[in-house]
């Protein structure tokens, strides 16, 4: 399962688990409290059945829009997190950024005194980053030109795209610390060593921190030789940042004339995306 598959469903899961902490038990909790912790629960549910439309989640907005206007007047952080939560809705599951932004500055006006109105300005910093981050990723298309890169690996070489010209290569974001990269692994591996000798290549971009973790890791695999970028700067890592990587597992596979193939393959499509690919070279 790809992370940025799941991103939704984890704020809400997040969300769910702020609100338990709340109160020790179900019955400290306010009648508030109560019917929030219940919503909540209630949208976990719907997401998990592939909801994820505004329209499809209507009644659970007005819900949320019920509890806001019971708590109308109040300026505590229990009256703000409802706000908070109909903000990530929007923004995490349905992905309407205006609105979700707009969520976020009614929280920064009416309950600026709360934990959550006093991180306003941080979130919606994050979102304007998001935003530009999409914009990159969106410039990304099939048939494209890849905007290359020039580094240097993890043994002090130079690394770039433009390097490997003539080869298929792909560009794989990844990190030790990442569960669906690793487990996604010996597929890749695989894939290396039946189309390597073909002219396909792999140029590793690791969000990890910790270099000698990084360099452990490697020696461990069998057959993961390919060249490794590392900066130590984890979700700030320069190539992310470049190339607007959110999430992870991400790849890029660009062909032997400098454009890009695909985006995000994974298991038997990877394979057959590179088979093809070499074969046409």
């Amino acid at each position: 399962m790809k992370i940025t598959k799941i991103l939704g469903l984890l704020a809400i899961t997040c969300l769910a688990g702020s609100t338990a902490t709340l109160a020790q038990s179900t019955n400290s909790l306010s009648p508030i409290q109560s019917q929030l912790r219940e919503l909540v629960k209630n949208v976990k549910s719907e997401i998990t059945a592939g909801k994820t439309s505004e329209a499809d989640l209507a009644d659970d907005l007005k819900s949320f829009d019920k509890l806001i206007a019971d708590e109308k007047g109040a300026k505590t952080d229990e009256a703000a997190q409802i706000v908070f939560m109909k903000a990530q809705l929007y923004l995490e599951v349905i992905k309407n950024t205006d609105k979700g932004t707009a969520l976020i500055k009614q929280i920064k006006a009416d309950y600026p005194d709360t934990k959550y109105g006093k991180n306003a300005d941080k979130i919606l910093d994050g979102i304007a980053k998001r935003a530009v981050a999409q914009k990159i990723q969106d410039g990304l298309v099939e048939g494209g030109t890849f905007p290359d890169f020039s580094e240097t690996d993890l043994n002090g070489n130079p690394l770039s795209v433009g390097a490997l010209k003539g080869k298929v290569v792909m560009v794989d974001f990844w990190a030790t610390w990442c569960g669906p990269c690793k487990a996604e692994l010996p597929n890749v591996i695989a894939t290396y060593k039946k189309h390597h000798g073909e002219g396909f290549e792999i140029i590793g971009v690791s969000l990890d921190s910790d270099r000698d973790k990084l360099t452990s890791f490697l020696k461990e695999q069998d057959g993961m030789t390919w060249a490794q970028y590392f900066d130590g700067q984890g979700w700030q890592n320069k190539l992310a940042a470049k190339y607007g990587v959110e999430a992870i597992p991400f790849t890029l596979l660009i062909g032997p004339d400098g454009k890009i193939i695909g985006k995000e393959l994974r298991g038997e499509e990877l394979e057959a995306a590179v088979a093809k690919a070499v074969a046409k070279k």
